[in-house]
C-alpha cells in the first residue's frame, strides 16, 4: 500500500510525457488525461481510508530512511487535498475537452494539465522542503505554458507578470531554503520539526521563517496578490478554473505544513503577522470584488478573500479554527472551480465580461442562472452548502482565542462575497434579456455536465459533513500535534 504514495505524482507525469509524442490524437489525449486523473483520484481515496484506519503512510525511496533519502509523507491533510485536486481537475478537463479549441489541444494542452497535476500533487506529498521547491517548479512550468497557450496578446501581457514574480518567489524559495539547511543540517521536514524544537526557534531562526513566509504569501495570494487577478482573468475558461481551484491551494498548504510542523514556537511573532496579512488580504479582495464591473475580474478577487479567510484559522492555531479551514479549503477548492466554469459559460454565450453589457441570461439559460445562485449562496456559507461548515467553525475558533477583530473581518467578507456576486447574479441573469431566440447559441451538454457535477459535490460536502468529519478531524489533529508526523516519519 505505502508505494502507491508515488502514483498521484509519477502516473500524471510518466503519461503527460507520453501524451506529448501524439499531438495530432486529440480524441486520445482527452480520454487518457481524464481516466489518469479519474484513477489517481481512486488511489487517493485508498490511500485515505488507509491513513484515517493505520496512521500517516511513509515512502523513503531507494531504502534511503528519513530524514536522509527522498520522502513521500500521506497524512489525513496532504491526501484530502490529493483528492480534491484529482477530482477537481478531471471534471476541469471534461470541460476543456468541448471548450478549449483544437488549436490549444495540439499545443500540449492536455500534457501541460497532467504536468501541472502531477507537480501539485507532489507538492502535498513531499516530505522535505528540497522537494517541495522542485515539485512547486515541476507545477509552476507548466502554469507558465498554460497561461500562454493560444497566445492573445492580453495573455501574454499578464503572463509575464506571472512569470516574473514567480520566478522571484522560487529564487527567493531556494535562498531561505539555503539559510535553513545552513542553520539545521537538513531539509526533512519531520528532521527539521525536532531539531528546531530541540534548540529552539532562534531570532536567526524567526527571520527565516519569515522568509517562508513571504515566499509562500506569494504564491498563495497572502498580501502580495497584486498579480493574481490579471494572471486568472486573461487564460481560456478550463485554465482559469485549474488555477483558481488548485494553484493558491498549494501556497496555502505550503503555509500551513511550515507554520504548523516548523515554525510554531514563537507565535506571537509568526502567526501574529499572519493575522495582519490574512486580514489585510480580506480587505483588500473585498474592495477589489466590489470595484470592477468585469466578471472574471470579480471572480478572481473572490478566490483572493477564500485565501485571507482560509489563513485566519492557520492565524488563530486552535483546533476548532484548524477544522474550519480544512473544510473551507475542500469547499473553496470546488466552489472556485465552478465559478470559474460559469463566469466562462456566460461570457462565451455573450461574447462579453461587463456587466452592463450582459443582462436577462435566465431567460435564455434557466439551468446556467440557477446553478450560478447555488454557487453564490454555497461562498456565502448558507447551510447546507459546504461552505457552511468552514465558517461556523473559523468563527467558533476565533470566538475561542478572543479574536474579534479577525472574526468581524471574516463575516463581513461573507456579505461582501453575497453582494459582490448577487450584483453579477441580478445584472446578468435578471431584467431584459439582450440575446434573441434567433441570436441564442445552444449549449451542448459538455458545457453543462461538468458545471452540475461541481453544484452535486459542493450540495454533497454539505449534506455529508458527518461523513467527512473523521477525516478532517484526522488532519487537525496532525497538524495540531506535529510530533504525530515526527513520529510516523523518523520512528521505523
Amino acid at each position: 500500500m505505502n508505494n502507491l504514495l508515488v502514483l498521484p505524482m509519477v502516473l500524471p507525469l510518466i503519461i503527460g510525457v507520453l501524451l506529448v509524442f501524439i499531438p495530432s490524437y486529440i480524441t486520445i489525449q482527452r480520454w487518457t488525461a481524464f481516466i489518469v486523473l479519474a484513477v489517481n483520484a481512486s488511489i487517493s481515496f485508498l490511500l485515505l481510508q488507509q491513513i484515517v484506519s493505520n496512521g500517516i503512510i511513509t515512502l523513503d525511496f531507494g531504502n534511503w530512511e528519513a530524514p536522509f533519502g527522498i520522502s513521500f509523507v500521506g497524512d489525513s491533510f496532504a491526501m484530502i487535498l490529493v483528492l480534491t485536486t484529482n477530482l477537481i481537475s478531471a471534471i476541469c478537463v471534461l470541460y476543456a475537452a468541448g471548450t478549449i479549441g483544437n488549436k490549444r489541444e495540439k499545443l500540449y494542452f492536455y500534457p501541460f494539465v497532467l504536468m501541472l497535476v502531477a507537480g501539485v500533487n507532489g507538492s502535498f506529498l513531499t516530505g522535505d522542503l528540497f522537494n517541495l521547491f522542485v515539485t512547486f517548479e515541476v507545477m509552476l512550468l507548466a502554469s507558465y505554458a498554460l497561461i500562454t497557450l493560444g497566445g492573445d496578446k492580453k495573455q501574454l501581457q499578464e503572463s509575464f507578470k506571472y512569470i516574473a514574480i514567480n520566478v522571484v518567489s522560487s529564487s527567493l524559495f531556494l535562498i531561505a531554503i539555503a539559510y535553513l539547511y545552513g542553520l539545521l543540517g537538513t531539509l526533512n521536514m519531520a528532521h527539521l520539526s525536532e531539531r528546531i524544537a530541540e534548540t529552539g526557534q532562534t531570532p536567526l531562526l524567526t527571520v527565516v521563517s519569515l522568509l517562508f513566509l513571504i515566499v509562500f504569501s506569494i504564491k498563495s495570494g497572502l498580501l502580495l496578490y497584486q498579480w493574481l487577478p490579471g494572471a486568472y482573468s486573461t487564460p481560456p475558461t478550463a485554465v482559469a478554473a485549474l488555477f483558481g481551484a488548485l494553484l493558491t491551494k498549494v501556497g496555502i498548504y505550503a503555509l500551513f505544513r511550515t507554520f504548523t510542523l516548523l515554525f510554531y514556537h514563537e507565535q506571537q511573532i509568526t502567526h501574529t503577522i499572519i493575522a495582519v496579512m490574512a486580514a489585510i488580504t480580506i480587505i483588500g479582495g473585498c474592495i477589489g470584488a466590489i470595484a470592477y464591473t468585469n466578471v472574471r475580474q470579480i471572480v478572481s478577487y473572490n478566490v483572493v478573500i477564500a485565501v485571507g479567510f482560509i489563513l485566519v484559522g492557520l492565524a488563530i492555531m486552535n483546533v476548532t479554527a484548524m477544522e474550519g479551514a480544512i473544510y473551507y479549503l475542500i469547499h473553496d477548492m470546488i466552489v472556485k472551480a465552478l465559478l470559474f466554469l460559469l463566469a466562462g459559460t456566460m461570457i462565451y454565450v455573450t461574447k462579453s465580461e461587463r456587466l452592463d453589457e450582459i443582462s436577462g441570461l435566465i431567460r435564455n439559460y434557466p439551468l446556467l442562472g440557477w446553478m450560478f445562485f447555488i454557487t453564490v449562496l454555497s461562498l456565502t456559507g448558507i447551510p447546507p452548502l459546504s461552505g457552511f461548515i468552514g465558517k461556523v467553525l473559523l468563527g467558533i475558533g476565533t470566538i475561542e482565542t478572543q479574536s474579534y477583530v479577525l472574526l468581524a473581518l471574516s463575516f463581513l467578507s461573507s456579505f461582501i462575497v453575497l453582494y459582490s456576486l448577487l450584483r453579477v447574479f441580478m445584472s446578468c441573469f435578471w431584467g431584459e434579456t439582450i440575446i434573441s431566440k434567433e441570436d441564442e447559441i445552444p449549449l451542448p451538454k459538455r458545457h453543462f455536465i461538468p458545471s452540475v457535477i461541481l453544484v452535486a459535490l459542493t450540495i454533497a460536502v454539505g449534506f455529508g459533513v458527518e461523513g467527512l468529519a473523521p477525516y478532517v478531524k484526522d488532519a487537525a489533529a496532525t497538524l495540531m500535534n506535529p510530533s504525530i508526523y515526527i513520529d510516523a516519519v523518523l520512528t521505523k
